[in-house]
């Protein structure tokens, strides 16, 4: 098998993250406060590609149908963008909604088969509708439907870009969606999955920004019905305490599905995108964005980012096994960046083969990073805790000095931490 640790497939690029406006923990270094607009600008003029995702709280009305009015302010400002030249894409909710305005339903189903059935149905009357409002301003919609499977092999993750660079050069705009007739886990909750499905999308693409559109109008301090809240304009570092903010003990939902966002900027964040979560309720809302308008919070780009393949393993790759790693390892590979060797492994779970992603955790079960296994789960079953010059004498044979080298190796986004 070939070499798993080519380093040619990807590499780490350093970007400068900046400051929060007007937040004492979101500031830079010298504690300056930067101008927000000039940020924005920034993020905007370095987008080669935009990624709009939309949920079904801002593309239904207060019965759960679907909004044709909101379509058709999206698709005015989903053209916009692309006349600026960018890759435009589209990740929408909705099928559901538009399935029961079809059918005439009043309620939304509650068991699995039905919303199976009306998600189908609804998918065409979704796409219909965005091909009328797209038309208008001389550009087609093209549908892409995904599930999870489709960017868990590397061979579809490629696939799937291939498709949508295509569709762009064609001059259409993508419609992607989850394949809600046979993905369960989306059709089973209210909002949520699709954040996620956007930061893959984005993933796929290079100087993306993703802008995440809510029914709240971005990230704030504290509840965003409080009177004395106020939102942030600009995120430098999606840490714990930010992603805390999206934890309401009053409300669940009153910060509608925020957590899900958070978790989606930092997703995108780390593979060098910036993320814009902004007002879908507004109907210029695209507009503004364009024109770096001070609508909805900003997060600028990680300072280290993946790219290549370690952008596949974060984001997208299907795990297969876990190893589990003693204190020692746990500094070595979070401080140093070294490879994970042989005898920093105290625990082998699952059966994987030879190139398997696996999942690195410390001895309390915490989630260190995720890569490239070189061996089969069987063998490294034998050399665990054993220093590299023994793996041939153990096995009869020693391919790599590694388990896991360091090239083929993503840390965990929330792996930044003290060791």
């Amino acid at each position: 098998m070939a070499d798993l640790s080519g380093k040619d497939y990807f590499d780490w690029e350093v970007n400068h993250c900046q400051s929060c406006h007007n937040h004492p923990r979101l500031q830079n270094a010298n504690n300056v406060p930067l101008d927000s607009s000039a940020e924005r600008q920034k993020a905007i003029e370095s987008a080669g590609s935009v990624v709009v995702k939309v949920g079904t709280r801002v593309l239904t009305d207060s019965s759960g149908k679907l909004d044709r009015h909101r379509i058709e302010c999206l698709s005015r400002g989903l053209c916009k963008i692309a006349d600026t030249g960018r890759q435009t894409i589209i990740v929408s909710s909705g099928a559901v909604g538009a399935g029961m305005g079809k059918l005439g339903l009043s309620q939304r189903p509650t068991d699995l088969g039905h919303l199976q059935a009306v998600a189908a149905i609804g998918q065409a009357d979704l796409i219909q509708s965005y091909e009328a409002s797209l038309a208008e301003s001389g550009r087609h919609a093209a549908q892409v439907l995904l599930t999870r499977n489709d960017l868990q092999s590397r061979e579809g993750y490629l696939n799937v870009r291939n498709a949508l660079s295509q569709i762009h050069e064609l001059g259409a705009i993508a419609v992607v969606n989850e394949n809600d007739s046979v993905a369960v886990a989306e059709l089973m909750t209210t909002f949520g999955d699709n954040d996620r499905l956007a930061a893959q999308v984005a993933g796929l693409l290079d100087q993306c920004l993703l802008v995440i559109l809510s029914d709240i109008d971005g990230l704030y301090d504290g509840s965003p019905d409080h009177p004395e809240s106020q939102r942030i304009n600009i995120v430098e570092t999606l840490d714990d305490d930010v992603m805390s903010m999206a934890s309401d003990k009053r409300s669940s939902l009153s910060k509608g599905g925020m957590s899900s966002k958070l978790a989606a900027a930092q997703l995108a964040t780390s593979h060098g995108h910036a993320v814009i979560i902004g007002p879908g309720r507004d109907d210029l809302a695209l507009e503004k964005v364009l024109q770096g308008e001070m609508i909805g919070t900003l997060f600028l780009p990680c300072e280290r980012t993946l790219r290549g393949r370690r952008r596949w393993i974060s984001a997208s790759a299907e795990v297969e096994g876990r190893l589990i790693i003693d204190d020692g390892a746990v500094k070595a590979i979070h401080n140093d960046g070294s490879s994970l060797l042989a005898i920093g492994i105290t625990g082998v779970v699952g059966e994987f083969d030879a190139g398997a992603v696996v999942m690195i955790t410390d001895r309390h079960g915490y989630e260190i990073a995720r890569g490239l296994c070189n061996y089969p789960s069987s063998e490294v079953d034998k050399i665990k805790g054993k220093i590299s010059e023994m793996i041939g004498g153990i096995l009869g044979h020693r391919p790599y000095e590694s388990v896991v080298h360091r090239d083929n190796l993503s840390l965990h986004m929330g792996a930044d931490r003290t060791l």
